[in-house]
């Protein structure tokens, strides 16, 4: 009987620690995407890099990188041509700038 609630632990465990990595994987797959410059290409080749690596030392993610939101300024800081990102930066503040001006305008009388 005890042999039997160990191995059932021992899957619980597991679970807990695939649902971890998930839960990790899918937050720097997040944050990874809202990196100015990052593309589909970029995003895919970070995660590849990341899972690969954890497949190969059996690593958790968090162990070998750290906090996924750090990570994912990280892998973009590394992946995305300075250009790039400087040129997707610049557009995000003209939308940005662009949607302030609308929701002002919105707030007119009239309009």
């Amino acid at each position: 009987m005890a042999k039997k609630d160990l191995t059932a632990d021992a899957a619980s465990e597991k679970d807990r620690e695939a649902k971890d990595r998930e839960k990790w994987l899918d937050r720097f797959q997040l944050r990874l995407a809202m990196q100015p410059g990052v593309d589909r290409a970029v995003a895919l080749r970070a995660v590849k890099d990341v899972t690969a690596h954890c497949a190969e030392t059996g690593e958790h993610p968090r162990a070998a990188f750290g906090d996924p939101d750090d990570y994912a300024a990280q892998a973009a800081a590394r992946l995305v041509p300075a250009d790039r990102a400087a040129r997707a930066r610049r557009q995000n503040a003209v939308v940005d700038a662009l949607d302030s001006v609308l929701k002002k305008a919105g707030g007119i009388t009239g309009l």
